[in-house]
């Protein structure tokens, strides 16, 4: 099921709808609302020369369920100097730290304890979602770009006769709640308008919400699509009918409008970025493809394997961008950042999961439906044993990307900071969804 069709689809009214309405409407944001703030109380080493909130007290590995392995798994630093070294210069570490633009911290969320204890509702536990706050909530800097970003989606053709739904969807409000670093609403519109041309491709090409889904040709025009965003250079007699078949198609329209756009903002590695990360999400539609021709309900741990590659990653990349910075290419390639990186997009993903459990048709695949499915066990177990995924993942992530800041560049630092803020703005849209929980508020 795509992401438009989730956000405006009705709300079922049962029992799974009201336990996935309390899990994302709790106001408990155990996770801390910075990545890299020191805890309460005396750090073991003594006073930090540059003050505090720059250095985190790290806990002694991955935990939560299943990271005894990862303990394991994960690489050990190595043994040099320089960026993700073991060790860094003290005075380069804390000059940077002073001269580094910081995400401002977020206010706790109402009920914010920090322990992460789950709220109690007529006798009966709900599962907590462990993530941090929202760092802002600038309704009307949303409004704004969701109201851009409606005139882009008409000029460029996808949503056809659908607008309202990509309206009422507040995917600008999203991307505002996601980005906390920048105000600036072109910036944020830029990374809406890219989010929207990927999502299109889901909605046009795979599950037929604007146009009829053809699971036999989607490899075909996927990879017609890929021709626009790592552009295809033909010889000069054949050129004219791929350029033909791109100007004919709204959705590669979008994708190439929303990538020329970007490139005003960002370098040429930056932008080349998102569009490896796009051909990635393009293998997980194929995938996709493939259970529809087939038959096939996947395992969970191919489903998994597929919110990997399908998620929130591609929005996750513009961090810097947006933020006015660049991710030196060595680090965000490094595989322990793609590792910790990549774990929060399926975390996010996850979300979403769980916020259309309640709306999709019960033949549409999740992580949830797949573990009652696997599993045998009821909707509400489902929920509880997915939080503890989502929570798992989280957990590793705030302990390994707390690890990689400690040696990594004062750009390494801003941007897992900043990923961490991505995942509280993202809980807090699924959250505040005006559709879902009949506020009548602007969110999806």
């Amino acid at each position: 099921m795509s992401l438009i069709s989730r956000m405006s689809a009705a709300t079922a009214v049962h029992e799974t709808a009201e336990l996935v309405d309390l899990l994302l409407r709790d106001p408990h944001r155990p996770g801390r609302p910075d990545l890299l703030a020191v805890p309460d109380g005396p750090s073991p080493t003594g006073p930090s020369p540059t003050g505090p909130q720059t250095v985190p007290l790290l806990p002694p590995g991955p935990i939560g369920i299943g990271t005894s392995a990862a303990r394991i798994l994960l690489p050990e630093a190595p043994r040099r100097t320089g960026t993700l070294a073991g060790t860094a210069p003290a005075a380069r570490v804390s000059s940077s730290a002073r001269a580094m633009p910081r995400i401002p911290t977020a206010p706790p969320g109402p009920g914010y304890t920090g322990s992460g204890a789950a709220p109690v509702d007529g006798g009966s536990p709900v599962p907590v979602l462990y993530c941090p706050p929202a760092v802002r909530d600038d309704p009307a800097l949303g409004e704004e770009v969701d109201d851009r970003l409606v005139e882009w989606a008409a000029e460029v053709g996808v949503y056809p006769g659908q607008l309202d739904r990509v309206r009422s969807a507040g995917f600008g409000r999203l991307i505002m709640l996601a980005h906390p670093e920048t105000s600036d609403p072109d910036r944020l519109l830029a990374a809406a308008k890219c989010a929207l041309a990927e999502w299109s491709v889901d909605d046009h090409y795979v599950d037929g919400e604007v146009e009829e889904a053809r699971p036999e040709l989607l490899g075909q025009r996927l990879a017609i699509a890929h021709s626009v965003i790592d552009q295809a250079h033909l010889p000069l007699k054949y050129a004219p009918q791929l350029e033909e078949v791109v100007r004919a198609d709204p959705v590669m329209v979008a994708l190439r409008s929303s990538l020329d756009n970007l490139a005003k903002i960002g370098s040429h590695a930056q932008v080349r970025r998102l569009r490896h990360e796009l051909g990635i999400m393009f293998v997980a539609y194929n995938q996709e493809a493939v259970w529809a021709t087939t038959g096939q309900r996947p395992p969970m741990w191919e489903f998994l394997m597929h919110r990997h590659e399908n998620s929130f990653v591609p929005c996750m990349a513009l961090i810097d961008t947006l933020a006015g910075y660049e991710l030196p290419q060595e680090e965000f390639a490094d595989p322990r950042v793609r590792r910790v990186f990549t774990m929060a997009g399926s975390a996010t993903v996850i979300v979403n999961d769980l916020y259309s459990m309640a709306k999709e048709d019960p033949s549409d695949f999740s992580v949830p439906r797949l573990i009652a499915t696997e599993e045998g066990c009821s909707e509400r177990e489902a929920i509880e044993r997915t939080v503890l995924l989502h929570d798992e993942l989280m957990r590793t992530y705030e302990a390994e990307a707390a690890a990689l800041a400690l040696t990594g560049s004062p750009e390494l630092r801003r941007f897992l900071a900043g990923v961490w803020a991505w995942t509280g703005g993202s809980r807090e849209w699924h959250a505040s969804s005006g559709r879902y929980h009949g506020t009548g508020t602007s969110a999806s």
